[in-house]
């Protein structure tokens, strides 16, 4: 591999590592595109190594996130449990339903969730006390965080655990089904469904996605599919991304981020639809 080459794909990473540590969704729907349609490379070796980028961007953003206090481990263990058995659920359903019909349903979701996440533009949430019996409360999953874009600390609740579970469950169907990355429905989940801060939401999600992108990894690495000189540049570039986009996300307001957000959603909901209609175009996993 060239140096130019290398220069250019660790730039590849760093933007889209970047823009999905800020949205908190799996760079690898940024990254399978750039390597398959710029680079050329096979479409296993791109998803090799976009699931290298994911888990570098989880790492590279843990630390800053963890410290920040944006980051709701304990949420994330719980969600991520719903996601996996998801996923293996999607596994064993390969093939049973038309793909056309999955991306049309995935679109729809997409263009819902943009909707439900546009309606929360400017919510006020109400200072109420917890309830006690609730899931979230015996679970302690109640935390807080500090808002650098208004100086201050947000205290928040996270609501419908078991409606948020079976959403993450519904996420990790349709992700393996399709071959495409679940972080972009866990955060419309987090946010319209759990009622978190869309920050709390993203952070979470960017966790999430690290543990995801781990278990996928493995089994590409054992079928010789991650090329080391394609991933090497993405994984550096990735964690220089990374840390660009938590330093973003810390500065963004919580509606900029949401309208943000929301754009990403559209604009994935289109390329969805064309999916659905036969005009495919490559798509990242985690």
């Amino acid at each position: 591999m060239e140096v130019n080459s290398n220069l250019w794909l660790f730039v590849a990473a760093f933007g889209a590592s970047a823009l999905g540590g800020v949205l908190g969704m799996a760079s690898g729907i940024f990254i399978v595109p750039i390597l398959t349609l710029l680079f050329g490379l096979d479409i296993r070796i791109a998803i090799g190594a976009s699931l290298i980028s994911v888990i570098a961007c989880s790492c590279g953003s843990a630390g800053p996130f963890l410290k920040g206090g944006l980051t709701n481990i304990r949420l994330a263990i719980v969600l991520e449990t719903a996601t996996t058995l998801g996923a293996l659920t999607g596994v064993l359903l390969i093939g049973a339903i038309p793909v056309e019909y999955l991306y049309g349903l995935f679109a729809a979701i997409l263009a819902l969730s943009a909707q439900q996440m546009l309606a929360r533009r400017g919510e006020v949430v109400k200072a109420t006390s917890p309830d006690a019996r609730s899931w979230a409360s015996m679970l302690r999953l109640h935390s807080s965080y500090r808002d650098h874009a208004q100086r201050r600390n947000v205290a928040y609740q996270v609501g419908h655990v078991p409606l948020g579970l079976s959403l993450m469950y519904g996420a990790g169907l349709i992700s393996a089904l399709l071959g495409i990355g679940s972080g972009v429905l866990k955060i419309p989940a987090m946010d319209t469904a759990m009622r978190l801060p869309i920050k709390v939401a993203s952070a979470t999600s960017n966790f999430m996605i690290g543990v995801t992108a781990a278990a996928s990894a493995g089994a590409y690495f054992v079928h010789g599919d991650i090329d080391i000189t394609v991933a090497g540049p993405v994984a550096l570039g990735s964690v220089v991304g990374a840390l660009a986009g938590t330093r973003l996300l810390f500065g963004f307001s919580s509606e900029k981020l949401r309208i943000f957000f929301v754009i990403v959603l559209a604009l994935l909901a289109v390329q969805m639809l064309m999916s659905a209609f036969g005009l495919h175009s490559p798509a990242g996993q985690a």
